[in-house]
């Protein structure tokens, strides 16, 4: 696939980028060159205000509008222009989040909106201005992630709305369309966070299991909760929708990590309230339903074979520590798109947006303190898997050096048997920075602290410890150019001395491997 841009005076010269949103118009126009010695003939793709692109029989041709003369019905009215975004995916966040964003987004541009409803899952967010003109369109069609990357694809859709991770044949498809690739941190951006968590029958005894053991169970390999300790019955399977992206997340990275499929004693539902309707009133039933969303079921905690037990709550989300964390991700192809959506996504990062994130049920993005003397459990952990090779010394050291600060809940972890930083890492690497730009740790010293898991020798653990701070440390420098004069960017490391997760465990090990974010005023 060869893309050019014609830029001013007829030259060709190639673009990196397939610009402009795909609205698809029926028609072929002509576009001829200013000085005209360039002309064919080709239907609009999509035009975004300055750039046209035009599906021709060489491929994608991105245009500056003003280069050349346009020629048919379907040529765009550049004074007129309203630019349209198409937003599809998750009902979960385009029922009230997602709109609920954008009339956050108009108001702090003194603009209002209006909605246009075509039927139950599509409506469009009309952005009205001061003077009563129209001056955006968003236009939402809410089903799940699957339909949403199909949209994309389809190019039917501009944005999609994700409960899940873009999986490996949607990044094919799309990279084969010349989406780019949808896996790349800059064609995606997490907007909040969620948790699905085990569930059973209120009043049930268990009040705990592994992830090991929830894989197990549905993967049809426990069937008893007597082995697991429980009451002896046997435990019965649900699941929410086929199509839910949140469950499908659970199946792809729990319940297939072994490479083990899912039971076909797993009774699915329709929806997720039939769900937590089905669990709490039926006796012996263990289901996985959204953090939000748990009604009347018993939440279980999660514990690990060593002991260590987390449980879903607003800090254990925002730092990752609880494992079954799902980001609420916006995914978008690699194309110039309309100035508005760059504005809107740089609002999202805004405090404001996060509040309406928080209103809207969801867990929103902004930090946390964890002061120390609310983190005794993990100091806990820390005493109780000190060993020989971890002497009471080095932890006397990590109490020392991190008693005058105070931990945010803004962690960065790594993807499995990666240098990279996994999507919400990403994200919230690039939500400090713009807390720095911002000035919200003018005159605060931060301080990036590493840890590890603890298989192998404790003093190389330490040197893999530091080497992760210091690979966030140079990331955030990349992301900002230059560190202000007036904030102060340390790294620290303690190796194997704060572990999260047990590491006989890949999920343990892999809340183990962290860099942490510590302030001190």
């Amino acid at each position: 696939l060869i893309i050019f841009n014609i830029c001013r005076g007829g030259a060709i010269c190639p673009a990196l980028f397939v610009c402009l949103p795909a609205f698809l118009w029926a028609d072929e126009v002509t576009i001829t060159s200013q000085g005209g010695a360039l002309a064919f003939n080709g239907r609009i793709i999509g035009y975004d205000g300055k750039f046209l692109q035009i599906e021709t029989e060489f491929g994608p041709l991105t245009l500056d509008y003003d280069a050349v003369i346009c020629e048919g019905a379907d040529c765009p009215d550049a004074e007129n222009f309203v630019p349209i975004l198409r937003f599809s995916g998750a009902a979960q966040m385009g029922d009230v989040m997602m709109p609920a964003l954008v009339d956050a987004f108009a108001r702090s541009r003194g603009q209002t909106i209006t909605t246009e409803t075509d039927d139950v899952n599509r409506f469009d967010l009309v952005v009205i201005d001061s003077d009563n003109r129209e001056a955006a369109r968003f236009s939402f069609h809410n089903t799940n992630s699957d339909e949403g990357f199909a949209d994309l694809i389809a190019r039917e859709a501009d944005i999609v709305m994700a409960v899940r991770e873009v999986r490996d044949d949607e990044i094919q498809r799309a990279a084969e369309v010349g989406l780019g690739q949808l896996d790349q941190a800059a064609q995606s951006r997490i907007i909040g966070l969620d948790a699905l968590v085990p569930v059973t029958a209120a009043g049930d005894e268990l009040n705990f299991i592994s992830l090991k053991n929830l894989a197990a169970a549905y993967q049809g390999k426990l069937e008893n909760w007597a082995e697991l300790d429980g009451s002896d019955q046997p435990i019965s399977l649900h699941l929410g929708p086929i199509t839910d992206g949140q469950t499908q997340g659970f199946v792809d990275q729990i319940v297939r990590l072994e490479g083990d499929g899912l039971a076909d004693t797993v009774v699915r539902h329709e929806t997720l309230e039939i769900l937590a309707d089905a669990i709490a009133n039926t006796p012996g039933a263990m289901g996985i339903l959204p953090y939000r969303n748990t009604g009347l079921t018993q939440v279980l905690a999660l514990r690990d074979a060593c002991g260590i037990t987390t449980t879903p709550a607003l800090t254990t989300l925002k730092t990752e520590d609880f494992p079954l964390t799902m980001p609420l991700f916006l995914y978008f192809p690699s194309r110039r798109m309309p100035a508005i959506l760059s504005e809107f996504m740089s609002f999202l990062r805004t405090p404001q947006a996060q509040l309406v994130v928080r209103r809207a049920g969801f867990v929103d993005q902004g930090p946390v303190p964890i002061p120390l003397d609310a983190q005794g459990q993990r100091f806990v952990n820390a005493i109780a898997a000190a060993g020989d090779e971890l002497p009471l010394s080095e932890l006397q050291r990590m109490v020392r050096i991190l008693a005058p600060r105070t931990r945010l809940s803004t962690s960065f972890r790594f993807e499995v048997g990666s240098t990279r930083l996994d999507a919400q890492s990403r994200s919230n690497l690039l939500n400090v920075a713009q807390a720095i730009r911002d000035g919200r740790f003018s005159k605060q010293e931060l301080m990036l602290v590493g840890f590890s898991d603890g298989r192998g020798d404790a003093e190389a653990n330490r040197d893999l410890s530091s080497a992760r701070s210091e690979a966030v440390s140079r990331a955030l420098r990349n992301v900002l150019g230059s560190i202000p004069v007036d904030v102060v960017v340390e790294t620290e490391a303690f190796g194997e001395a704060l572990p999260m997760g047990c590491d006989d465990t890949e999920w343990g090990r892999q809340m183990n491997r962290r860099v942490e974010l510590w302030v001190k005023q």
